[in-house]
């Protein structure tokens, strides 16, 4: 079996055997069983790439295996990777394996694990498929669960959040499954194949509604202005791993999306078409930013953050240019993880508070100081500073943004550099008021700080966060060898 196709049979495997599980203690030990397996997969995977690279394989996607499933239609299950891909799957299996223990206590666990695991399906069988009826169809194993974890195990309006969550992307993947057709029959309806596609040449008149049908399929799903409002509402009550897999992984689906298949394939299309979208992304950051200034629960707060972030992402993917894109990916990266980790640490303060309202919580430095250095370390992640991944991502796009010397490109850019100072607003302001400062309700002062398993959850996704930005040049050599064919496609 191709080591690809691992990825999506560890978590199908898992789900298998959670049939047969009957108390808690075996479901525990089935999800870290499998989770585990999934993170070391996910290292020798990295290393044979690394491998394969070093020994001067240029290939621009390794490990590739393709088998015919429907031939009428050239429908195969056919896998590959590239740097992005294989960082993308680094990515997931770190938040499957945390938010594992974020979801320690969960009730009916059996039941929620099996549709976590079926995420998780969906979620790594996107990133290995180079066969655009393949990777729609795991598109589509990602959202399905979404609804049921949100509207059973979720909080607060957990029913109108999971039907518009659910309503919103299925309208997004109307626009794609458009788009994906229309790219099939437009380049003579002999592949799928995402590499055999790019040879192929797609008429002008064609890319012309089919790259904004597309890039807006995938684009709703990286919640992009104004197609955003599922985001927040799905945030705040989806369950704790829910919140971490789907604002950490499923989000970046769409970005990924977009440069694999709406900008890689139509690239003229999106030279002439390009700046109707980034204007509408440079709106995503700075809206989300403000939004998130006048947010008074933890998670509204994170969750426009996110809508700012994964707007960054599209923002700069949208430059055509190395720099500026490899930022992209690596804000991919930095906002997956961070985002986790603010979720993870919501998570266990509502679990002991039972409330995310910050004007009802204080001095919970002094009560949690371990889950509270934690929040801080995010903040400091989400807001920029230097040693860890957002400082790297967020400098990296902005400098490969700037690159333009046009008055359009530079003014955008100066204008979504002011987040920074929007992201240091609504970060100091929620630290200052949840973490310092007196405890307003005598009842937390009994509350206990994070238990054992929510410390490995916790520091797991620390020490990504500082891995990155602390040894960027490793992870954006990867990105740069995967980037420059798209490049080269955009500079035709």
């Amino acid at each position: 079996m191709n080591i690809l196709s691992l990825f999506v049979a560890v978590p199908v495997l898992m789900i298998l055997s959670l049939f047969l599980c009957k108390g808690m203690k075996s479901v525990r030990g089935v999800m870290i069983t499998g989770a585990s397996v999934l993170v070391v997969l996910t290292g020798i995977l990295a290393t044979l790439f690394l491998q394969e690279r070093a020994a001067g394989n240029t290939a621009t996607m390794l490990f590739t295996s393709s088998t015919t499933w429907y031939e009428p239609l050239n429908i195969a299950y056919a896998v590959g990777v590239d740097g992005i891909s294989v960082l993308m799957i680094a990515l997931s299996s770190i938040i499957v394996f945390t938010g594992v223990f974020s979801s320690w206590n969960m009730k009916m666990a059996k039941e929620y694990f099996m549709w976590y695991c079926l995420l998780a399906v969906g979620v790594f069988g996107f990133f290995i498929s180079i066969d655009l009826f393949t990777m729609f169809m795991f598109y589509e194993v990602a959202l399905i669960p979404m609804y049921l974890l949100i509207g059973h195990w979720g909080t607060g309006n957990k029913e109108y959040s999971a039907m518009k969550l659910t309503l919103m992307l299925m309208g997004g993947s109307a626009f794609l499954m458009v788009g994906i057709i229309g790219i099939y029959y437009a380049a003579g309806h002999s592949t799928m194949n995402l590499l055999e596609l790019a040879q192929l040449n797609i008429p002008i008149e064609y890319q012309r509604w089919l790259f904004p049908a597309t890039f807006l399929g995938f684009g709703v799903l990286g919640a992009m202005f104004p197609f955003h409002t599922w985001s927040p509402d799905g945030h705040a009550c989806a369950p704790t791993a829910v919140s971490m897999l789907h604002a950490g992984v499923l989000m970046k689906l769409g970005g990924y999306g977009c440069f694999r298949v709406a900008m890689y394939l139509m690239p003229e299309a999106v030279n002439e078409l390009g700046w109707i979208f980034l204007i509408l992304t440079g709106f995503s950051v700075v809206y989300g930013g403000l939004s998130a200034v006048v947010q008074t629960d933890l998670k509204y707060i994170n969750a426009y953050s996110s809508v700012s972030h994964c707007g960054l992402v599209l923002f700069a993917l949208l430059m055509f240019n190395q720099t500026a894109m490899t930022g992209a990916v690596m804000q991919m990266l930095s906002h997956g993880l961070m985002t986790a980790l603010f979720f993870a640490i919501i998570g266990l303060i509502y679990g002991r508070t039972h409330t995310r309202d910050i004007r009802e919580l204080g001095g919970l430095m002094q009560i949690m100081p371990f889950a509270s250095v934690a929040y801080v370390i995010a903040g400091f992640a989400s807001l920029g500073l230097p040693g860890l991944s957002g400082f790297v991502a967020e400098m990296t796009i902005f400098v490969g943004a700037f690159q333009h010397a046009d008055l359009f490109h530079r003014a955008l850019t100066i204008f979504a550099c002011c987040t920074i100072v929007i992201t240091a607003v609504y970060i100091l302001r929620t630290v200052g008021k949840i973490l310092y400062g007196p405890v307003h309700n005598p009842e937390h002062s009994k509350l206990t700080d994070a238990a054992w398993f929510e410390k490995v959850s916790l520091v797991g996704l620390i020490v990504a966060i500082a891995f990155i930005g602390c040894y960027p040049s490793g992870v954006s050599d990867i990105i740069n060898n995967s980037v420059s064919p798209i490049i080269e496609k955009l500079n035709i």
